[in-house]
């Protein structure tokens, strides 16, 4: 400001200033009449002054208030960073190599946290040193493939991610621009010489190295051969003898055949074969095992081997073949339930990779393998892992396995493939995930969030886990009785319903239009308030509206010709709510089957060890659900169910499921509503259609939920004392009931 006030800058600025205030009328050309006139030399001081102030204000304001998290974004990519732009640094003969690798190393011995330091988002810091090409004294490349494309994308994503920095003063973590996926192109000598030069390299302390496909002839090892003092290694074939377990990453060996094609996802289920091996590099004493196990076991295991009458080249990659019979690969891999991932001559497999992305479970047999992730990953839940010595007991071991727990793990191997095997971004960021998790325990994903798909949520609704442990008993429950013109059965209800010793008040849902609801004389007396409520359609999902009169937060819904339940009954399903406020509590159980001939969801009533649904017919809930089913409600769910007259209860299980992610709690032995005076003109569970429109709720629910949330349990809720050989007087809840 002040080099532009010499070179006269200011002065003409101050002339048209001047100039406007004459115009202006306020001032004669002496100026004010009260006030000396300043010198020209002092105006031009002040001028300056007040300017370089005024300056000094508004860059502390944009200081102030500019995020503090500056960050470089500069992409790392091919296109910006290209080999041939890259310097060339030349390796002197001599020049250092760091140690084989230290095995001792843990995070507390080889790693500096304090680096990392405290930040508000609990994120480390990524530094990624700039591409440079490294040569030796007579100019020959350090590796025979340069970058290739899986690590560039590795690096552009973790570019693009939240824990990049390009400030290398703040980084916590840095990961070299030198490719060593795979071992194979390396000079390993050089390739260490190369990562010494690094300027930051401090003996490896906090540096990040990713390697897919370790060792080389003869032996193989399980990790990086390249000399590597204490850096950390995200490597794809560690065994339990080189993985330096909370120090090192096991991560997977990508796939890129799965990757560049997309497999639709498969429903989970039986599938045309029980066990399919693919691989085609296998040791000749494993083939042999297997083709014994096909000769004991027919189609329903299917051996497959590379294709001898195909030119070799990518197109032959994708194919797989038995006795002259061609396959496409890995497509076949989806007509399979279980698919044998066997160690060759590294433990890391790619076929790994595409099993999962099948949602094929896979059968591992490596021994001593440290499989992708396992630090987080619980693979029980996606795999069967079998000793290599028990390969010739694996059909019977594999048979032993429910229906159902079989597609609950090509569920969970599907998933897995999609969150963390899909592509070189979802490995990277896994990785460093799991290394952040490390650093800052207290805000590490939790074994949940590792683990269980995401659950389909709409907008705007929020988990009911903000309500108290245990509501206060105080208020007791709101029964909320549906009803349409069964008055004497009605009476029967809120006759038992007012012996309840919790009950606060009862509100009967007049769902009957064409008929006016009996005289107040006429109602049964209660030593609680009884409002009716007359509803202007009559909808089955008036029963769930969020009505100004229930002020409770437990809401009892019930039917009116549920007139076979207990007091006693009533109330332990209240206290059972009161534990677990979130869940929906209820009497007789229902469940929900795959059925495999038609391919879809069944809706089952019979009696069965499991429960995934339990009838609102009489249930216990809390009334923040009422607003969620009446509001929120997904798709077109909530009149489907009043044009079917159908299916209320099942919507409700859906929607409580969903949120909570939990299942329902049945309690006490009941199974049945039995009503001795119903017929099957007034039940409208009797009629013939009934099972089969319930199960076509199912379905639909599902596809609209993009998800089956129903979660199944084989366990319910009975009194304490209520099977034991005690005095009547001696229980708090003597009669219970029956089935």
């Amino acid at each position: 400001m002040l080099s532009l006030c010499r070179r006269g800058w200011c002065d003409n600025y101050l002339e048209v200033e001047v100039s406007a205030m004459y115009a202006s009328g306020k001032y004669s050309s002496r100026g004010p009449a009260l006030i000396p006139r300043m010198k020209t030399k002092h105006r031009i001081y002040y001028i300056t002054l007040f300017s370089v102030v005024l300056l000094g204000l508004i860059a502390t304001g944009m200081f102030q208030f500019w995020p503090h998290s500056i960050e470089s974004t500069a992409d790392w990519t091919l296109d910006k960073h290209t080999v041939h732009d890259a310097p060339l640094i030349r390796l002197p003969a001599g020049s250092p190599i760091p140690e084989r690798g230290d095995l001792s190393c843990r995070m507390h011995t080889c790693f500096d946290v304090y680096r990392c330091g405290y930040n508000p988002k609990n994120k480390i810091k990524v530094y990624i040193y700039p591409l440079q090409r490294f040569v030796d004294e007579l100019g020959v490349p350090i590796s025979s493939t340069g970058l290739s494309r899986e690590y560039n994308d590795m690096l552009s994503a973790i570019c693009d991610s939240e824990f990049y920095t390009g400030d290398v003063t703040r980084a916590c973590l840095f990961i070299p621009s030198i490719d060593l996926l795979n071992q194979n192109s390396l000079r390993v000598r050089e390739t260490a010489q190369a990562l010494a030069m690094l300027s930051r390299w401090d003996k490896g302390m906090n540096h990040l190295l990713f390697n897919m496909l370790p060792g080389g002839p003869p032996d193989y090892n399980t990790a990086l051969d390249v000399p590597r003092d204490r850096a950390l290694l995200a490597g794809g074939g560690f065994s339990t003898w080189t993985y330096r377990q909370g120090y090192d990453v096991s991560i997977p060996v990508y796939s890129p055949l799965s990757a560049d094609l997309e497999l639709p996802e498969r429903q989970p289920g039986p599938r045309q074969y029980f066990i399919l091996s693919s691989q085609t590099a296998i040791h000749r004493e494993y083939r042999a095992e297997l083709e014994r196990l096909k000769q004991e076991n027919g189609e329903a295991l299917l051996l497959l081997d590379k294709c001898s009458n195909l030119s070799q080249g990518a197109a032959s990659a994708r194919k797989r073949c038995y006795k002259g019979q061609v396959y496409d690969y890995p497509q076949i891999l989806q007509e399979s339930s279980f698919c044998v991932v066997l160690r060759g001559a590294r433990l890391g497999q790619a076929a790994l990779s595409d099993v999962l992305q099948a949602g094929c479970v896979p059968v591992i047999l490596a021994d001593s393998y440290i499989l992708p992730f396992s630090e987080v990953l619980d693979w029980k839940r996606a795999s069967v892992v079998i000793p290599e010595e028990k390969l010739s007991d694996m059909y019977t071991i594999l048979k032993s396995i429910p229906h159902r727990q079989v597609e609950e793990m090509q569920r969970q191997a599907r998933w897995f493939w999609e969150a963390y095997f899909s592509s070189m971004k979802a490995i990277g960021l896994t990785t460093l995930q799991i290394i952040n998790d490390r650093i800052y325990p207290y805000a590490a994903r939790t074994y949940e969030q590792w683990n269980n798909p995401p659950v389909v949520k709409w907008a705007s609704v929020n988990s009911p886990l903000f309500l108290p442990l245990i509501p206060p008993r105080a208020p007791g429950f709101t029964a909320v009785v549906l009803t349409y013109d069964r008055i004497e059965s009605l009476f029967r209800v809120i006759t038992e319903i007012s012996k309840v010793p919790s009950l606060a008040k009862l509100v009967v849902v007049w769902n009957n239009q064409d008929k006016s609801p009996p005289e107040e004389s006429l109602w049964p007396k209660m030593t609680v308030p009884l409002k009716v409520v007359r509803t202007k359609e009559n909808k089955l999902s008036n029963r769930f509206f969020p009505f100004d009169e229930i002020e409770t937060e437990a809401v009892l819904a019930i039917d009116d010709d549920i007139i076979m339940l207990t007091a006693d009954e009533l109330q332990f399903g209240y206290e059972v709510w009161r534990e677990f406020p979130d869940r929906l509590v209820g009497y007789p159980g229902r469940l929900h089957l795959w059925d495999h001939e038609l391919g879809k969801w069944k809706y089952e009533s019979e009696w069965t060890n499991e429960v995934s649904m339990v009838l609102t017919g009489v249930a216990f809930y809390h009334k923040y659900f009422n607003y969620l089913y009446t509001y929120k409600m997904p798709g077109d769910i909530k009149n489907w169910v009043d044009a079917h007259m159908n299916c209320e209860d099942i919507a409700m299980n859906f929607l409580v499921a969903n949120i909570t992610g939990k299942a329902p709690i049945k309690v006490t032995p009941r199974k049945k509503f039995k009503c001795p005076e119903c017929t099957a003109i007034d039940g409208l569970s009797l009629d013939q259609t009934h099972m089969v429109e319930r199960s076509e709720c199912i379905n639909k629910f599902a596809s609209v939920f993009g998800t089956m949330p129903l979660k199944v349990v084989e366990h319910r809720a009975d009194p304490v004392l209520y099977k034991d050989d005690f005095p009547e007087k001696l229980k708090s809840f003597p009669n219970i009931g029956s089935l």
